[in-house]
């Protein structure tokens, strides 16, 4: 059987983190989204594979190259203009010729959603759970296992199952959904609505792990959902007097010095210099090539690859993006805030700094809870910063 990752989107909501990279390469546990579902459909022996891709499709493509690395056989496929799931499907339809997974390449899962799609045995099928929040999603009403209606973000309260944008087709549905296409249904969901009453749909329930990252502040949460909770493995240098406590990962090349403290679940990876006196708390990911400096403490972020952290700084809640460039004394603290995404307004608890790539800050700045940087800003000096920044801003 094979498998088709849509992973085209740019995921605009997610902006700054998706300046240079397409939403799927998120990293999350210092891993992208995309290794993920790679992970969870060769681990259901499903190695062929078919990624669909558009926006920045370069990311994903150096990344992955032809899968043997991930043990599995990728090809690519190519949707140039982001008009629709049921677009990017149909740039797959070459690749296939019998029953496939289709998956959305920008929601984080487990093996367990593939395995609880290919044992129900129907086609064509739709993988659905329940969501707390399921007028952000298409939510699906049943009669027994039939799908009777899929109401795509509901305005009024239908119901909280959901789909989960993982399908088990075959090539009549396939065909299907490309008329439905053609007709103007550019979206999957919208295409299956179509047919409904003219083709039997079933829905598979499942309780595995099936996370949707869709704005910033949501990258902290899942990322605290994929460290792992047992064990340590440290392959770094950790110096005397360093105490390490909990689930906790050193990547080769790192050292941890004197007098730094670690209470995972943390993932450190490769080539970091951490401390001394740097205390680091659940549930952080740092990425590669980082430094930390003295008498920093940081609780519940993400720091991704090739960031400089100067020394008594203060960062809680927060993601950091790559080759961010901090100087002393930071100030991010985590508090309740009001955040703005277009036109849809967030209130939100515990949350800190939100930081795009290549920024410079300098010394003894603070940053308000719910503050979003773009990406390539400069950061003066003693500035206090709050609500959003766009892409190269300059702050004195």
């Amino acid at each position: 059987m094979k498998a088709v990752i849509l992973a085209a989107g740019e995921g605009m909501r997610l902006r700054p983190f998706t300046y240079s990279r397409p939403k799927p390469m998120l990293p999350i546990g210092n891993r992208p989204i995309l290794e993920y579902i790679v992970d969870a459909l060769v681990s259901n022996d499903i190695k062929d594979i078919i990624m669909v891709v558009g926006y920045k499709k370069e990311k994903i493509m150096s990344y992955f190259q032809d899968g043997a690395r991930f043990d599995a056989r990728i090809s690519y496929a190519f949707q140039e203009k982001q008009i629709g799931t049921a677009h990017a499907l149909i740039a797959a339809k070459h690749f296939l010729d019998d029953n496939f997974v289709v998956l959305a390449g920008d929601n984080l899962i487990d093996s367990r959603i593939v395995s609880d799609l290919l044992h129900n045995g129907r086609i064509p099928s739709i993988l659905v759970t329940e969501s707390d929040i399921p007028s952000k999603y298409g939510v699906v009403q049943l009669e027994g296992n039939k799908i009777t209606s899929i109401v795509e973000k509901p305005e009024v309260m239908v119901g909280n199952i959901i789909s989960t944008g993982v399908y088990l087709f075959n090539h009549e549905i396939l065909n299907a959904i490309e008329i439905e296409m053609c007709a103007g249904a550019l979206g999957i969901t919208n295409a299956i609505q179509k047919m409904l009453g003219k083709q039997d749909i079933y829905a598979v329930k499942t309780d595995g792990k099936w996370i949707d990252v869709v704005y910033p502040w949501d990258i902290i949460k899942v990322n605290a959902m994929a460290l792992s909770s047992e064990g340590q493995t440290i392959s770094g240098v950790v110096e005397d007097n360093v105490m390490i406590k909990g689930p906790v990962v050193i990547g080769a090349g790192t050292r941890i010095r004197s007098g730094t403290y670690i209470n995972g679940p943390v993932l450190i990876g490769e080539g970091c210099e951490i401390g001394p006196h740097v205390s680091i708390f659940p549930t952080t990911s740092i990425g590669n090539n980082v430094r930390i400096d003295p008498y920093t403490y940081v609780s519940n972020s993400v720091i991704m690859n090739n960031v400089c952290i100067g020394s008594h700084s203060h960062l809680s809640h927060t993601v950091i993006d790559e080759g961010v460039m901090i100087a002393s004394s930071l100030s991010c603290v985590c508090g309740q805030a009001f955040a703005k995404i277009d036109d849809d307004f967030f209130k939100l608890d515990n949350i800190g700094a939100m930081i795009g790539e290549d920024t410079i800050i300098g010394s003894h700045v603070a940053i308000a809870p719910g503050t979003i940087v773009g990406a390539g800003c400069r950061i003066s000096d003693g500035v206090r910063l709050s609500g959003n920044l766009e892409n190269k801003c300059v702050v004195v």
